[in-house]
């Protein structure tokens, strides 16, 4: 799906939950976007990366993704590889796995899902403290640990910048 496409698919699920939580339509298009590679890559309208963390009732969905840790001994349901390799200047290890994603009935449950998920979890309190300012927002759940991905934030940024012409 083109950028233009995607937001104006989902806009309408990224609005009603700024509406309901005050988390920046801008920012969950982007994470959504990012996510799902524009809505190319969102098997059972897991739009989010949100991982299902007891694999047991249902929920859930085993996914091949990429993951970045500082240690070569992170444990997975299947690890395909770890390579190290080097971003900003230091030694990561990548990592290809599999492991278990959430799956959701529609994409306006995702989102639903998505929101509450960032309200619940204590580590995001900081982000939700600076959501009216959908850049701070978004250093705040990269600095939170919401993606692996060492340059989350500044790739976040630059799909946030793409979707504002849209929105």
């Amino acid at each position: 799906m083109k950028p233009a496409q995607f937001v104006a698919a989902h806009k309408g699920f990224a609005l009603q939950t700024q509406a309901k939580t005050g988390i920046p339509a801008l920012v969950i298009l982007a994470q959504a976007a990012l996510e799902s590679g524009w809505g190319r890559a969102a098997p059972g309208n897991m739009f989010f990366g949100v991982k299902d963390t007891d694999g047991l009732n249902g929920n859930e969905q085993l996914i091949t993704t990429t993951e970045y840790f500082r240690r070569a001994d992170v444990t997975f349901p299947v690890v395909i590889s770890v390579t190290p390799v080097v971003r900003n200047g230091q030694k990561w290890f990548k990592y290809k796995v599999k492991d278990y994603f959430r799956k959701f009935e529609s994409p306006e449950e995702s989102f639903t899902h998505h929101a509450q998920f960032l309200l619940k979890n204590k580590r995001y309190a900081p982000a939700l403290k600076v959501k009216h300012n959908a850049y701070a927002f978004i250093d705040a759940l990269a600095k939170a640990g919401y993606a692996t991905a060492p340059d989350y934030a500044k790739t976040l940024k630059a799909v946030a910048k793409t979707i504002e012409r849209y929105l």
